[in-house]
Formats: structure tokens, sequence, C-alpha cells
């Protein structure tokens, strides 16, 4: 009983790291990515036009912060499930999930940027925020429960 009860202090203690490496990354953001948008979508961008991309540039910073966000993502549900399986299953998830944002963010930029504000904020917000492993979590919890 009591190594159990230490065993799940110590994944708590361990999942808690593991979020502020997440929030170290929000806080740092300014300066570990290049993304023009971080600033832009501060302000009244409404009124703004969209500010100058580097492309390539942009593309290797959000790959670069996904990496990061994903496999801390991924570390989260192995350190609270011990499910190597669920692992695996969220890691194609999410390569499916970047690969089909990626290109549908370099479409609006490519095509409708300045009339689609707001579908360029939502899939960036995707890209660069850990959202799916709010969605994962109570999926793998309930997945765990019913086994």
């Amino acid at each position: 009983m009591r190594k159990q009860l230490l065993n799940h202090k110590l994944r708590i203690v361990l999942a808690m790291m593991l979020v502020l490496l997440l929030v170290l990354i929000r806080t740092y953001e300014d300066s570990m990515f290049y993304d023009p948008f971080l600033n832009y979508f501060k302000t009244d961008y409404y009124n703004l036009p969209l500010p100058e991309i580097k492309n390539i540039q942009l593309f290797f910073g959000l790959v670069f912060r996904y990496f990061l966000n994903s496999s801390i993502s991924l570390a989260i549900i192995y350190v609270l499930f011990k499910d190597i399986e669920a692992v695996k299953f969220a890691s194609i998830l999410y390569l499916i999930f970047f690969t089909l944002l990626i290109l549908a963010l370099f479409l609006v930029l490519s095509f409708f940027g300045e009339t689609n504000k707001m579908t360029l904020f939502y899939i960036r917000r995707f890209l660069i925020q850990p959202i799916f492993l709010l969605l994962f979590l109570p999926a793998f919890y309930y997945q765990k429960q019913n086994d």
C-alpha cells in the first residue's frame, strides 16, 4: 500500500514537472521560436495587414515548437497511464494532425490570409499550443476505465 501511494506521488510530481516544461515553452516563446504572428495576434489585427512572413523560418519554427509540445505531451501520457500503446497511438495522431494543420496553415496563408484571419489564428493555435493533450487525457482515461 505504501509503495503504491509513493508510486502515485512520483507520477504526479513527474507529470507536474512536465506541465511546467509546457509552461516554460509558452513563457519563452518570443525568444525560442520564429513566429511573426505572436505579436500580431496580440494587437488589433483585424485592421492590420498580415505581417511579413519568412515561410521557411515559420515552418521550421512551428515544427520545432510542435515537436517540443508533442514530446512533452506524450511523456505526460506515458507518466499518467503507463501505457506504451496509448503513447504509440497518440504519436500517430500527433503526426497526422501536424500534417493536416501545417498544410491548412500554409494554404490559408497563401490563398486566403487577409480574408480569413480567424481561421489562420485557430489553425496556428492548434500548432503552437498543446491543445491535443487536453483532448487525449480524458479520452485515454475513459478508455482505461472501460478496459
